[in-house]
């Protein structure tokens, strides 16, 4: 059986370098409708709030423990998620599933996954400012019903959304931030990662740093 160090160095990750902490980010003022799961998912399903509703296979809602601790935000979906209806299917996915497990947490088990966007952008292009706030409400009611302990926000869509900041990820990264008094941990998507093989180290401080912080923590109450 492979240890952490094995997962990762066959990953291309290398040392644990020295994590910095830095003031925390002003948390973003919470404008989600009263939703329950199952109104959520009808309504991600049939949604046509922006042009990406015509363009799509599906809405991708999320997956996962729906009390988790962690709440994974990714950027959109793409192909094979748009092709499955659910989140980090592809190469990325399996990535992020290796990244998971080396910290000793599992997809559905205290973790729910899903992205800013819900439904998959033409050519998996960026997202759009109007496609984003017509999903923001979506992703507002998930936190609000899984009330994470931490969220992790991948690559810059997330973390720059959830944040309500325009810096570069580079300086966001490395540092706890804080959304509605929730920690929130930036670090790099996994599709990136899978192109810049020298980022995986940072990467996984990043991963450090979320379970040091999530360690801190008080139990969910």
């Amino acid at each position: 059986m492979l240890s952490r160090d094995d997962v990762f160095s066959e990953l291309g990750i290398g040392p644990v370098w020295r994590l910095r902490e830095a003031p925390t980010a002003p948390p973003t003022p919470d404008a989600s409708p009263a939703y329950d799961w199952e109104q959520l998912a009808d309504a991600v399903a049939h949604c046509t709030k922006c042009k990406l509703s015509t363009t799509r296979t599906q809405g991708v809602l999320g997956v996962g423990d729906r009390n988790a601790d962690w709440l994974i935000v990714g950027e959109a979906p793409g192909a094979d998620e748009d092709a499955q209806g659910e989140p980090f299917v592809g190469q990325a996915g399996k990535l992020l599933d290796a990244m998971l497990g080396a910290i000793d947490l599992a997809r559905g088990n205290k973790v729910y996954i899903t992205n800013v966007l819900k439904s998959r952008p033409p050519g998996n292009r960026n997202p759009e400012p109007d496609e984003i706030a017509a999903c923001m409400p979506y992703l507002l009611a998930q936190i609000e019903l899984i009330r994470p302990r931490l969220i992790v926000a991948l690559g810059r869509f997330a973390a720059q959304t959830l944040l309500q900041t325009d810096e570069a990820i580079a300086r966001l990264r490395g540092r706890v931030h804080q959304y509605q008094g929730v920690p929130l941990i930036v670090t790099y998507h996994p599709a990136y990662l899978l192109r810049n093989l020298p980022d995986k180290a940072r990467a996984w401080e990043d991963l450090c740093l979320a379970r040091r912080t999530y360690q801190s923590l008080a139990p969910k109450s």
